[in-house]
């Protein structure tokens, strides 16, 4: 017998997060590159289009790094100089796109648009000292559908922040990508039992379409 879902999607109560789909994450090349990122661009693409055209909020997230040392350096040397990993305002050339970008910035192909969000992060979950809870508040969200990378990483420390702060979340399975499908299979295993829903993208839009 089919377990039922733990909650139920309205549309009217959610927003989509996108986690730290940067050029120094996603662009060929970049230091801390994750190749199965680009793969969830046309999913992540299609979710936009349903959120902005429904107007519930998106929100990006972007991961920062310096001026100065912090303990992150310790477990991600490409933050230190001269490499400046995901350092805001430092333009580097990646070999998949011509000229040079912020290596902080959105990739080009998810670029916020009018009305979008940003938060800003120097650390792995987007609800650490940031103004994330504030934003949903104002809009009165009490769901999170959670995309971006990297999924063990910042995408599960986001998703679980927002389980710590009495949000319902989802992950969306093929829109968040990683580095070792190892440990990408066993983060939506684990948070699937005790935090939150893992869902695919045709799911998601498929229950939002019904509320």
């Amino acid at each position: 017998m089919a377990t039922a879902a733990p909650f139920v999607l309205d549309a009217s109560r959610t927003a989509l997060i996108v986690v730290d789909m940067q050029n120094d994450f996603v662009r060929k090349g970049a230091p801390l590159e994750v190749p199965d990122a680009r793969t969830t661009i046309p999913v992540l693409c299609g979710l936009l289009e349903w959120f902005r055209a429904h107007q519930r909020p998106v929100i990006f997230t972007k991961f920062l790094a310096g001026p100065g040392r912090t303990l992150m350096w310790s477990w991600s040397e490409v933050l230190a100089p001269p490499l400046h990993c995901c350092w805001k305002g430092f333009q580097r050339s990646y070999p998949d796109i011509a000229g040079s970008r912020d290596c902080t910035a959105i990739v080009d192909e998810l670029a916020p648009v009018a009305g979008d969000l940003v938060v800003e992060k120097y650390s792995y979950g987007a609800f650490h000292r940031t103004n994330l809870l504030d934003i949903l508040g104002a809009h009165q969200v009490d769901t999170v559908i959670v995309t971006g990378t990297v999924t063990q990483i910042c995408v599960d420390e986001t998703a679980r922040g927002a389980f710590d702060e009495g949000l319902k979340a989802v992950i969306v399975s093929d829109a968040v990508s990683s580095f070792a499908p190892d440990l990408h299979d066993a983060t939506l295993k684990n948070f699937a039992m005790k935090f939150g829903r893992v869902m695919l993208a045709s799911q998601v839009l498929a229950d939002l379409q019904d509320t």
